[in-house]
């Protein structure tokens, strides 16, 4: 994620806020111009930014308060990109509800913007879901998310019983978009063959594969994959390695837009003068990005460890699992055109 600032006044600014602290303006995220920009309510009804552009804001914004988005005033829809993406929200009949699906719309506008800047279609096809009840799960281009996985009391239970050492709501959706993005970047392409020889063969029996994942647990997974989950069919395989992909981006994208260098007083400590970032720098070897990754991970881990948290990075990454995160990098180049 880049660093935003009110276009206004200057204020540091984050990808969620919807006021500046300092100038008091409205703020929206204008998709098409990626970026925040903050707005000045009209006569006419409509809101314009310093730079005289004219926005309505997303219905979801205005009506749920769930949504930051604005819509250019040339476009007839009543809701945003992202929130048009979102075929079934959740029962606000129901208490609290409402806040966890500011949640979910939080992470699914994250994931979003992590698409849209690595040049990934989403149209036609991708829809989301937020249920009760159900499982986390994508089929024929429709994510569907249980909204409990919003409350952080109950993912950090659930993450406890599965003996999962990563759980967030974001990687639910990197995670799921791997599925949608498998149907899209591999199935029926000339990388479905080098696929099936780095991940395995997905036709094998998913049901058989579910059953036998949580009636034997997996050891010694951490030799070829990213997650004990990742063990239990390529598919699986597949999106976990997706999602880790999009997590190193992300946040090497965040690091480099906040200026991250790293200069230890020891020549022997692990260094970095300049954090790669896969987001503006399309030709950003995957070396290079290993390279920063680990070194970022290793001062992340001990910045949490100072402040008394777990890992923010609990993962160590096999050879294995570093080629399959660069089949991901090739895959995604690939469908970019380069």
């Amino acid at each position: 994620m880049r660093v935003f600032h009110c276009d206004h006044c200057g204020q540091l600014l984050f990808f969620e806020n919807v006021q500046c602290v300092r100038c008091g303006r409205t703020l929206a995220y204008a998709p098409e111009l990626h970026t925040l920009t903050s707005l000045d309510f009209g006569q006419d009804g409509l809101w314009r930014s310093k730079s005289g552009r004219t926005f309505r804001l997303c219905g979801n914004y205005a009506k749920y308060n769930v949504c930051n988005w604005a819509i250019g005033k040339d476009d007839d829809n009543s809701l945003c990109r992202s929130c048009r993406l979102t075929r079934t929200i959740p029962n606000l009949s129901r208490s609290g509800n409402d806040r966890l699906w500011y949640k979910l719309e939080v992470a699914k506008r994250r994931l979003l913007y992590t698409l849209d800047h690595l040049d990934l279609e989403l149209d036609p096809g991708l829809q989301f879901e937020f249920l009760e009840d159900v499982l986390t799960g994508h089929k024929q281009g429709v994510i569907t998310v249980n909204i409990v996985e919003a409350d952080d009391a109950e993912r950090t239970k659930r993450r406890i019983e599965l003996n999962e050492p990563y759980r967030t709501l974001l990687g639910h959706f990197r995670h799921e978009s791997g599925h949608f993005f498998w149907e899209r970047l591999i199935a029926n392409s000339d990388r479905l063959e080098p696929f099936r020889e780095l991940f395995g063969d997905e036709r094998a029996d998913y049901a058989a594969a579910l059953a036998r994942h949580y009636d034997q647990r997996a050891t010694g997974w951490q030799n070829g994959y990213v997650s004990a989950y990742a063990t239990m069919h390529p598919w699986e395989d597949w999106a976990e390695t997706w999602a880790h992909y999009l997590h190193m981006v992300d946040t090497l994208e965040t690091a480099a837009a906040c200026g991250i260098s790293i200069e230890p007083r020891r020549t022997d400590e692990p260094t970095l003068t300049s954090v790669p970032n896969p987001v503006v720098d399309e030709l950003v070897s995957f070396e290079r990005m290993m390279d920063g990754w680990g070194t970022i991970t290793y001062v992340l881990n001990n910045l949490n460890r100072g402040l008394g948290n777990d890992d923010a990075y609990p993962f160590i990454l096999s050879t294995t699992s570093i080629e399959k995160l660069r089949f991901v990098h090739d895959t995604i180049a690939a469908s970019r055109g380069r």
